[in-house]
Protein backbone atom coordinates (compact mmCIF):
# COMPACT_ATOMS: atom_id res chain seq x y z
CA UNK A 1 0.00 0.00 0.00
CA UNK A 2 1.40 3.60 -0.81
CA UNK A 3 0.05 6.17 1.47
CA UNK A 4 0.02 9.96 0.14
CA UNK A 5 -0.16 12.50 2.72
CA UNK A 6 -1.16 16.02 1.61
CA UNK A 7 -0.75 18.55 4.51
CA UNK A 8 1.07 22.33 5.54
CA UNK A 9 2.56 20.67 8.53
CA UNK A 10 5.09 17.28 6.61
CA UNK A 11 7.24 17.76 9.39
CA UNK A 12 4.46 17.14 11.75
CA UNK A 13 4.95 13.16 10.16
CA UNK A 14 8.87 13.05 10.68
CA UNK A 15 9.34 10.20 13.21
CA UNK A 16 6.72 8.33 11.70
CA UNK A 17 9.22 5.35 10.61
CA UNK A 18 10.42 5.33 13.86
CA UNK A 19 6.94 4.53 15.39
CA UNK A 20 6.64 1.15 16.66
CA UNK A 21 4.53 -1.30 14.36
CA UNK A 22 4.16 1.72 11.70
CA UNK A 23 8.11 1.92 11.55
CA UNK A 24 8.33 -1.87 10.82
CA UNK A 25 5.71 -1.85 8.07
CA UNK A 26 7.61 0.86 6.24
CA UNK A 27 10.90 -0.95 7.22
CA UNK A 28 9.70 -4.10 5.75
CA UNK A 29 8.14 -1.82 2.38
CA UNK A 30 4.17 -3.34 3.88
CA UNK A 31 3.40 0.44 3.78
CA UNK A 32 5.20 2.86 1.28
CA UNK A 33 4.21 6.45 3.25
CA UNK A 34 4.89 9.98 1.54
CA UNK A 35 4.40 13.85 2.91
CA UNK A 36 3.53 16.04 0.00
CA UNK A 37 3.42 20.16 1.39
CA UNK A 38 0.37 21.84 0.00
CA UNK A 39 2.17 25.27 -0.18
CA UNK A 40 4.89 23.34 -2.65
CA UNK A 41 1.93 24.01 -5.46
CA UNK A 42 1.02 27.70 -4.26
CA UNK A 43 1.29 30.01 -7.11
CA UNK A 44 1.76 33.11 -4.25
CA UNK A 45 5.57 34.12 -4.07
CA UNK A 46 4.71 33.57 -0.48
CA UNK A 47 3.55 30.59 -0.79
CA UNK A 48 -0.14 31.77 0.49
CA UNK A 49 -2.46 28.63 0.27
CA UNK A 50 -5.73 30.39 2.27
CA UNK A 51 -7.58 33.37 1.98
CA UNK A 52 -10.44 35.27 3.69
CA UNK A 53 -13.80 33.29 3.41
CA UNK A 54 -16.86 34.93 0.62
CA UNK A 55 -19.81 35.99 2.87
CA UNK A 56 -17.37 36.95 6.02
CA UNK A 57 -17.21 34.91 8.73
CA UNK A 58 -13.99 34.46 10.97
CA UNK A 59 -10.41 32.41 10.02
CA UNK A 60 -9.35 31.47 6.80
CA UNK A 61 -9.79 29.03 4.06
CA UNK A 62 -7.69 27.15 2.08
CA UNK A 63 -8.22 27.62 -1.48
CA UNK A 64 -8.85 24.86 -3.79
CA UNK A 65 -5.63 25.74 -6.52
CA UNK A 66 -2.77 24.22 -4.41
CA UNK A 67 -4.85 21.32 -2.77
CA UNK A 68 -6.24 20.49 -6.78
CA UNK A 69 -2.74 20.37 -8.55
CA UNK A 70 -1.07 18.47 -4.89
CA UNK A 71 -3.77 15.76 -5.23
CA UNK A 72 -3.67 15.26 -8.98
CA UNK A 73 0.31 15.40 -8.69
CA UNK A 74 0.06 11.98 -6.81
CA UNK A 75 -3.51 10.73 -7.79
CA UNK A 76 -3.85 7.61 -9.99
CA UNK A 77 -6.73 5.27 -11.32
CA UNK A 78 -5.91 3.65 -8.23
CA UNK A 79 -6.10 6.44 -5.76
CA UNK A 80 -9.05 6.60 -3.42
CA UNK A 81 -8.59 10.77 -2.21
CA UNK A 82 -9.83 11.28 1.87
CA UNK A 83 -10.14 13.99 3.34
CA UNK A 84 -10.04 14.14 7.27
CA UNK A 85 -12.81 16.22 8.50
CA UNK A 86 -14.86 16.32 11.85
CA UNK A 87 -18.04 16.24 8.89
CA UNK A 88 -17.00 12.73 7.99
CA UNK A 89 -18.12 9.38 8.44
CA UNK A 90 -17.06 8.22 11.82
CA UNK A 91 -14.17 5.71 11.32
CA UNK A 92 -14.55 2.64 12.87
CA UNK A 93 -13.24 -1.13 12.49
CA UNK A 94 -14.98 -1.92 9.50
CA UNK A 95 -14.06 1.59 7.66
CA UNK A 96 -10.57 0.51 8.64
CA UNK A 97 -10.56 -3.42 7.31
CA UNK A 98 -12.34 -1.83 3.98
CA UNK A 99 -8.92 0.60 3.69
CA UNK A 100 -6.51 -1.69 4.13
CA UNK A 101 -7.64 -3.47 1.11
CA UNK A 102 -6.82 -0.33 -1.36
CA UNK A 103 -3.32 -0.17 -3.20
CA UNK A 104 -3.31 3.78 -2.68
CA UNK A 105 -4.41 6.16 -0.01
CA UNK A 106 -4.21 9.52 -0.55
CA UNK A 107 -5.18 11.78 2.91
CA UNK A 108 -5.70 15.08 2.40
CA UNK A 109 -5.12 17.57 5.87
CA UNK A 110 -7.24 20.40 5.80
CA UNK A 111 -6.70 23.24 8.59
CA UNK A 112 -7.41 26.81 9.34
CA UNK A 113 -11.50 26.69 8.71
CA UNK A 114 -11.24 24.03 6.79
CA UNK A 115 -11.15 23.96 3.13
CA UNK A 116 -12.82 25.36 -0.11
CA UNK A 117 -16.00 22.84 -0.59
CA UNK A 118 -15.14 22.64 -4.33
CA UNK A 119 -12.66 20.51 -3.49
CA UNK A 120 -14.91 18.06 -1.14
CA UNK A 121 -17.94 18.26 -4.10
CA UNK A 122 -15.34 16.97 -7.08
CA UNK A 123 -12.17 15.93 -5.93
CA UNK A 124 -12.88 13.66 -2.42
CA UNK A 125 -13.59 10.22 -2.42
CA UNK A 126 -14.50 10.16 1.23
CA UNK A 127 -15.05 12.15 4.17
CA UNK A 128 -13.74 10.40 7.35
CA UNK A 129 -13.97 12.10 11.07
CA UNK A 130 -12.03 10.51 14.32
CA UNK A 131 -14.39 11.47 16.66
CA UNK A 132 -17.25 14.12 17.30
CA UNK A 133 -15.23 16.93 18.42
CA UNK A 134 -13.20 19.34 16.11
CA UNK A 135 -8.99 19.28 16.15
CA UNK A 136 -6.40 22.06 14.82
CA UNK A 137 -6.12 19.83 11.72
CA UNK A 138 -5.91 16.66 9.94
CA UNK A 139 -2.96 15.36 10.76
CA UNK A 140 -3.34 13.91 14.42
CA UNK A 141 -6.62 12.04 12.27
CA UNK A 142 -4.59 11.28 9.37
CA UNK A 143 -1.45 9.44 12.21
CA UNK A 144 -5.03 7.71 13.66
CA UNK A 145 -6.10 6.02 10.32
CA UNK A 146 -2.66 5.01 9.15
CA UNK A 147 -2.38 3.35 12.68
CA UNK A 148 -5.54 1.29 12.47
CA UNK A 149 -4.98 0.39 8.63
CA UNK A 150 -1.63 -0.52 8.67
CA UNK A 151 -1.59 -3.19 11.33
CA UNK A 152 -4.33 -4.74 9.23
CA UNK A 153 -1.75 -5.37 6.25
CA UNK A 154 -0.40 -8.84 5.85
CA UNK A 155 3.17 -9.28 7.52
CA UNK A 156 2.45 -6.07 9.52
CA UNK A 157 1.79 -8.01 12.81
CA UNK A 158 3.12 -11.13 13.78
CA UNK A 159 -0.33 -12.94 13.28
CA UNK A 160 -3.85 -12.67 12.07
CA UNK A 161 -4.79 -13.49 15.45
CA UNK A 162 -3.03 -10.52 16.87
CA UNK A 163 -5.91 -8.18 15.34
CA UNK A 164 -8.88 -11.04 14.61
CA UNK A 165 -9.26 -11.00 18.29
CA UNK A 166 -8.93 -7.39 19.23
CA UNK A 167 -12.16 -5.30 20.49
CA UNK A 168 -14.44 -4.08 17.49
CA UNK A 169 -12.92 -6.49 15.10
CA UNK A 170 -15.84 -8.79 15.19
CA UNK A 171 -18.34 -6.14 16.72
CA UNK A 172 -17.58 -6.89 20.39
CA UNK A 173 -15.21 -5.62 22.72
CA UNK A 174 -11.63 -7.92 23.16
CA UNK A 175 -12.03 -9.83 26.57
CA UNK A 176 -9.75 -9.15 29.50
CA UNK A 177 -6.03 -10.02 29.47
CA UNK A 178 -4.03 -10.68 32.16
CA UNK A 179 -0.23 -11.78 32.73
CA UNK A 180 2.42 -12.81 35.52
CA UNK A 181 2.53 -12.71 38.38
CA UNK A 182 -0.58 -14.99 39.21
CA UNK A 183 -1.07 -12.91 41.80
CA UNK A 184 -0.69 -9.16 42.43
CA UNK A 185 -1.76 -7.00 46.12
CA UNK A 186 -3.81 -10.05 46.57
CA UNK A 187 -5.82 -10.07 42.94
CA UNK A 188 -5.73 -13.54 40.90
CA UNK A 189 -5.83 -14.29 37.34
CA UNK A 190 -9.09 -16.00 36.60
CA UNK A 191 -8.21 -20.09 37.57
CA UNK A 192 -9.72 -20.82 33.97
CA UNK A 193 -6.38 -19.59 31.83
CA UNK A 194 -4.32 -21.53 34.50
CA UNK A 195 -6.06 -24.91 33.48
CA UNK A 196 -4.22 -25.83 30.04
CA UNK A 197 -7.79 -26.51 28.60
CA UNK A 198 -8.07 -24.73 25.35
CA UNK A 199 -11.36 -25.10 25.14
CA UNK A 200 -12.67 -23.95 28.18
CA UNK A 201 -10.29 -20.20 27.47
CA UNK A 202 -12.25 -20.31 24.56
CA UNK A 203 -15.77 -20.41 25.89
CA UNK A 204 -14.36 -18.14 29.20
CA UNK A 205 -13.28 -15.55 26.59
CA UNK A 206 -16.27 -15.51 24.16
CA UNK A 207 -18.71 -14.90 27.12
CA UNK A 208 -16.21 -12.31 28.90
CA UNK A 209 -16.30 -10.03 25.18
CA UNK A 210 -19.94 -10.46 25.76
CA UNK A 211 -20.07 -9.47 29.43
CA UNK A 212 -17.19 -6.60 29.05
CA UNK A 213 -19.38 -5.06 25.86
CA UNK A 214 -22.85 -5.13 27.56
CA UNK A 215 -20.99 -3.76 30.60
CA UNK A 216 -19.13 -0.89 28.53
CA UNK A 217 -20.27 -0.55 25.15
CA UNK A 218 -24.08 -2.24 24.96
CA UNK A 219 -24.76 -0.28 21.44
CA UNK A 220 -22.38 -2.44 19.88
CA UNK A 221 -24.95 -5.02 20.52
CA UNK A 222 -27.48 -3.87 18.44
CA UNK A 223 -25.45 -3.60 15.50
CA UNK A 224 -24.80 -7.51 15.84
Amino acid sequence: MKIDILTLFPDFFNNLSNYSIIGRAIEENCINVNCINIRDFSKDKHRKVDDYPFGGGPGMVMMPGPIYDAISHVKTKKSKVIYLSPQGKRLDQNIANTLSKEEHLILLCGHYEGIDNRIIDNYIDEEISIGDYVLTGGEIPALVLIDCVTRLKPGVLSSETSYIDESHYDGLLEYPQYTRPREFNGFKVPEVLLSGDHKKIAEWRESESIRVTLEKRPDLLNDL
